[in-house]
């Protein structure tokens, strides 16, 4: 949508083309449920002239039957599109709209005001320049109002206009309005704000919004949309350094081979060097491919294909950049993370980063500390809870490339994505690559993990057992190591009970600690199979994550799930230490089968039912199996 111009009639190519040129400003609307965000965009559209006259006539007809102003216009309907933000009348998912002036164009973020959709609004700030942030002249500022202003902060926007709105059920106060905006600035003294323009506007009225209004002699102020025509942001992408995400390797014959994404920031042209952030490898640019025809110089923005002097090793993920303007490279980073998922967030459970082009696996190595987003004060804890935000160390198994996204917006933002599920779980923003990272390095040994396992007589292994408590895990691992010690296999046993004495005495049982409590047994058992060692680990590790995180740390062939899949009821029923009957009775928190759940291997490479079985007839169904795997007979490395 776009405004009327004389130009469509009489010149289109020469209107089409001012619009091409025109500046585009990116804002988002936020605040508290009830400041009138929606009403806001749609009273700009509605002074602008930026209505369709079919969209008019619905408009007019839904205020009838569902608006809010008593049969009167209700602009905040020209927004809410969902049946249920109409019933509730209030905003749930973020809705953008395109408008443009003479001066310039505008895409606008209506975003939630509610505080349980702070994650739809982060995702509306993401993309912002400006954030018109509402406060209601009567309620003042509001917990919202501080947990907004913080997230858009966060995620790097500058320019804020403090719209303090509906100006006319206070009488055009001005006294109060500047009470307001006095409590405003205090608070956003601890924020990052480039400028911060308060206006008193009613957004109902129309007050302030397009012309200055005669309610409010005191203000001198520009209007709201001539402030948005003409506020000055940092033309961010193109101004910083060059990336280019690789896409996609464009090879259409043997004569042409072309690497093609969306340049993230900066310009490139012909003749610049480039530079391979993974491997390091340079070359210079020969040409920038377009569907319309080579160009002289691409910016930020632009889907393009470079072609480059020299035949050098680039895939899907790698990033180019300008030869002596790289951006970091490095496995470890803080960053700083919003979580978005009802499932909390689990230091050391395995996540899915997405970083531009580039995917990895990773942790949250470190949950540093929590920011309490209605104060700003930082709190300890161990997970993240949906909205909630969070400092953390992140470890990735393989460097990715970034810069810290408060030098460049676009190449320092990441999603966390669920390994199981595919759903995006949090977001982050990379603070600064962690030293270690690029100090430590992995020293070669001459006595390696075969050079072990062979001077043994056998192939090293974890046998992962895995169930509910009183499943038999631990008495079937006993008979399983004394029938293997018995064979002369080198072997050691790693107990759940047993390790929280020493080794994981400090964790509890809340499901962070479980899953930190399986990343050290993981890390443990993993050592031991490096020393040529078959490793028992009897852990009732509940979740899948956590299990696949043990299993990826060793070779395909060197981890076997063993379930013990003996049924809840006869695990209570057995019940020998008297856990079950406290948890029932509500005297144990977490207890996995009862409060917390127990997630069922899917492909265990050995099952066993200790209610079927004895734990003798157990124990040698697997030590059959370890013959049949290969596990037990003379094992003689690759040379």
């Amino acid at each position: 949508m776009s405004h009327k111009s004389d130009l469509i009639a009489e010149d289109i190519l020469g209107y089409l083309k001012a619009q091409e040129e025109k500046s585009l400003l990116r804002f988002i609307t936020c605040g508290s449920v009830d400041d009138g965000k929606s009403t806001l965009i749609g009273r700009l559209l509605w002074d602008s002239k930026l209505i369709f006259e079919d969209q008019l006539a619905a408009l007019e007809s839904d205020s009838r039957k569902v608006g809010t102003q008593g049969g009167e216009i209700d602009f905040a309907l020209l927004l809410d599109g969902l049946q249920a933000e109409r019933e509730q009348g209030i905003t749930i998912d973020v809705a953008y709209r395109f408008f443009s002036t003479d001066k310039r164009k505008f895409i606008v973020a209506d975003t939630p005001g509610h505080e349980q959709y702070t994650r739809n609004m982060a995702t509306g700030a993401s993309t912002a320049d400006v954030a018109v942030i509402l406060i209601d002249a009567r309620k003042g500022i509001l917990t919202q109002t501080r947990r907004h202003s913080f997230i858009t902060s966060l995620l790097g926007i500058k320019h804020v206009v403090l719209a303090v709105n509906k100006m006319d059920l206070i009488d055009y106060d001005q006294s109060k309005f500047d009470q307001i905006v006095a409590e405003y600035m205090k608070f956003a003294e601890q924020l990052n704000y480039s400028s911060i323009t308060a206006i008193p506007l009613s957004a109902l009225r129309g007050d302030n919004m397009i012309a200055p209004s005669a309610n409010t002699p005191w203000y001198s102020g520009p209007t709201l949309l001539a402030h948005l025509e003409d506020v000055q942001v940092e033309q961010d992408a193109i101004e910083k350094p060059f990336r280019l995400p690789v896409q996609w390797v464009n090879r259409p014959n043997l004569d042409f081979r072309g690497f093609s994404g969306t340049i993230s920031s900066g310009r490139v042209k012909p003749g610049d060097e480039v530079i391979v952030t993974a491997s390091g490898q340079t070359s210079k640019v020969k040409d920038i491919v377009t569907f319309d025809g080579n160009l002289d110089v691409a910016i930020a923005g632009q889907a393009i294909t470079l072609t480059l002097e020299d035949e050098i090793d680039i895939s899907r993920g790698d990033v180019l950049a300008h030869a002596d303007a790289k951006p970091d490279f490095a496995d470890q980073f803080e960053a700083r993370i919003i979580w978005m998922h009802e499932d909390h967030l689990l230091p050391g459970r395995p996540y899915l980063i997405k970083m531009g082009a580039q995917v990895a696996n990773a942790q949250i190595s470190d949950l540093k500390y929590k920011v309490n987003v209605n104060t700003l004060e930082h709190e300890p804890g161990k997970t993240l809870e949906l909205n909630e935000v969070g400092i953390a160390n992140i470890s990735a198994d393989k460097a990715l490339a970034f810069d810290p996204y408060d030098e460049n917006r676009h190449s320092g933002r990441f999603i966390i994505i669920d390994r199981y599920t595919n759903a995006t779980v949090g977001a982050g923003m990379v603070n600064h690559s962690l030293r270690r990272a690029t100090n430590i390095k992995w020293q070669e040994l001459d006595i390696d993990k075969g050079a072990r396992a062979y001077q043994k007589g056998q192939k090293s292994a974890i046998l992962w057992f895995t169930g509910l408590s009183g499943a038999g895990k631990s008495t079937v691992a006993n008979l399983v190591e004394k029938k293997l010690h018995a064979m002369g296999k080198h072997t050691y046993t790693l107990d759940g009970d047993n390790v929280r004495h020493g080794l994981n005495k400090d964790l509890g049982f809340t499901d962070a600690d479980r899953v930190e409590n399986i990343r050290r047994v993981g890390e443990t058992a993993k050592l031991f199979v490096d020393a040529g060692v078959i490793t028992l680990v009897s852990f009732i590790s509940p979740f899948r994550s956590e299990r696949q995180l043990a299993r990826s740390l060793v070779e395909k062939d060197e981890f076997i799930e063993v379930f013990i899949d003996t049924p809840l009821e006869v695990c209570e029923q057995r019940d020998v230490k008297g856990l079950y009957k406290k948890a029932r009775a509500g005297e144990i928190a977490n207890f996995t089968g009862i409060d917390s759940p127990y997630e069922r291997p899917e492909n265990a490479e050995i099952t066993v039912n200790t209610s079927d079985q004895t734990a003798e007839e157990a124990a040698e169904a697997i030590v059959s199996k370890l013959e049949e795997f290969g596990v037990l007979g003379a094992w003689f490395p690759e040379i």
